[in-house]
């Protein structure tokens, strides 16, 4: 999957890296994964992740244009998400 972002202001691609990166290991640790090793969706087989950032295969094309390329073809990473979406739910009735 590549999702495409433009940014309002102006920003260096290893900056948007680095804060992807932080995310990947505070907020959003266990939600997404960030990786700048060349992989392949095999890499990812029982990954709990539902959509791998793959930030080798990533690029800016200007410093307001970011393609981000994701590893989407992981049913166990989506199945771990909709289990938290039970559960989320569940905690709310």
């Amino acid at each position: 999957m590549d999702l495409n972002c433009c940014t309002g202001n102006a920003a260096k691609y290893d900056n948007i890296k680095n804060l992807v990166k932080q995310k990947s290991e505070g907020p959003l640790k266990g939600i997404l994964v960030y990786s700048e090793d060349q992989v392949v969706f095999c890499d990812f087989n029982s990954d709990t992740h539902p959509s791998p950032l793959d930030a080798g295969a990533s690029i800016a094309l200007n410093n307001h244009f970011v393609k981000f390329i994701l590893w989407f073809d992981n049913e166990f990473g989506y199945s771990n998400r909709v289990v938290d979406l039970m559960i989320y739910k569940a905690s709310k009735e």
